[in-house]
């Protein structure tokens, strides 16, 4: 996103807006605001002046004969409007054609997506006048985002609350994403996995899962059907994906293989725990009951077994290494039928466990190299999936 117009309509909660606007700012975005005159009576319009370095609109006239017409240079390049929060106000307007302010206006002549982030009382929500303008947005192209539930202004619990801002902006960015993996049902696997010791101690890892979690939320965005298949972590599943959480490396195991034979594609990137204890106790041990020593056993290799019955899917590993990340990563690419590996270096700055960002290099069967430079592990997942996607048929 270049150039996002940010709507904002009267009501409570038109505070998070300025939250929403930063969120885009940060994000890359030139981000220019439009408020219908009771927004201004909630938030000032130099907040968003202030957060964006740019005026924020109210009135659709000026004195200046010589401005171009607002409503319309506006709108150049622009390359979504988000209307949040919606007012049930702003709603039938826009249902309804109605332009008397510049923002209703905006919506008119918009010829670019259109994202709206209804937000109110829940009995205006559920109002039948209400639920017909929401229907009839739909009906005209606009993207409706539905709103949480929770406590409201007003004190009512229910449905109405402007959602997170964080939230929207992951909708819109999922809005405005081409569908190239549309239909396609899709494995990840993410985070660590924990080994039982006794009732109160595991053996794991320091992975957060945020790299598949990552790959999860882009799957999504770009149209694929995904199987999020996760480890114990701190981190909220991504909307629209399917998530199944798992403990050990058995459980696991157990939820790729069920999972299997209708995905035509894997992404294997849970840290999985190799070993695990021959014997787990039923109680705590004791200091003064515990052995010298601790007997393991080898865990089942998931990667190794979904390479035998790969047939025609496509096969994406990951690989976590401290020394010859390449020679080891080829290895483990070969030796598990793998058609990718993406490998990175646990010695690196910014690579590896709990950091956001990632730097890796992508290995094909071919043994050739990609070296990629560091970045967020969001970016890092998008690209992936261009690189996946030419493998695609």
């Amino acid at each position: 996103m270049k150039k996002v117009i940010l709507g904002v309509t009267g009501g409570i909660a038109a505070y998070k807006a300025a939250e929403l606007a930063r969120i885009f700012v940060r994000n890359g975005a030139e981000v220019q605001v439009v408020m219908t005159p009771a927004a201004a009576e909630f938030v000032a319009p130099l907040t968003f002046q202030t957060l964006t370095e740019r005026p924020a609109y109210i009135e659709m006239y000026t004195e200046r004969s010589s401005e171009k017409i607002r409503h319309i240079d506006l709108l150049n390049d622009a390359d979504v409007l988000v209307v949040a929060p919606a007012s049930a106000n702003t709603i039938g307007k826009m249902a309804g054609g109605l332009a008397d302010n510049l923002l209703t206006t905006l919506y008119l002549a918009a010829d670019c997506p259109v994202v709206v982030v209804p937000s109110m009382n829940v009995n205006m929500l559920n109002h039948p006048a209400v639920r017909e303008n929401i229907e009839q947005l739909t009906r005209h192209g606009c993207l409706v985002m539905d709103p949480d539930q929770g406590e409201l202004a007003c004190g009512v619990y229910g449905s109405g609350r402007m959602p997170e801002p964080s939230d929207i902006y992951l909708f819109t960015r999922a809005a405005l994403t081409p569908k190239d993996y549309k239909g396609l049902n899709v494995i990840v696997t993410a985070g660590p996995t924990r080994e039982p010791l006794d009732p109160v101690r595991y053996l794991s890892n320091p992975s957060t899962g945020l790299m598949g979690y990552s790959l999860a939320r882009a799957l999504s965005e770009r149209g694929a059907e995904v199987t999020l298949i996760s480890g114990p972590t701190h981190l909220r599943p991504p909307a629209g994906v399917k998530t199944v959480e798992v403990n050990t490396a058995e459980e696991m195991y157990a939820a790729v293989l069920n999972n299997y034979d209708s995905c035509r594609l894997v992404f294997k990137a849970a840290a999985v725990s190799d070993f695990r204890p021959l014997e787990v106790q039923g109680e705590k041990v004791k200091k003064g009951s515990a052995a010298n020593t601790l007997g393991l056993a080898l865990n089942r290799d998931i990667l190794l077994e979904l390479g035998r019955q790969k047939g025609s899917r496509l096969l994406i590993g990951f690989a976590a290494e401290t020394e010859e990340e390449i020679k080891n990563a080829h290895d483990k690419l070969l030796g598990k039928n793998l058609d990718l590996i993406i490998v990175n270096n646990l010695k690196e700055p910014g690579a590896g466990f709990a950091v956001s960002t990632n730097r890796v290099s992508i290995i094909d069967r071919s043994g050739e190299v990609e070296k990629l430079p560091l970045m967020e592990k969001e970016q890092l997942a998008h690209y992936i999936l261009d690189r996946t996607a030419k493998l695609l048929p």
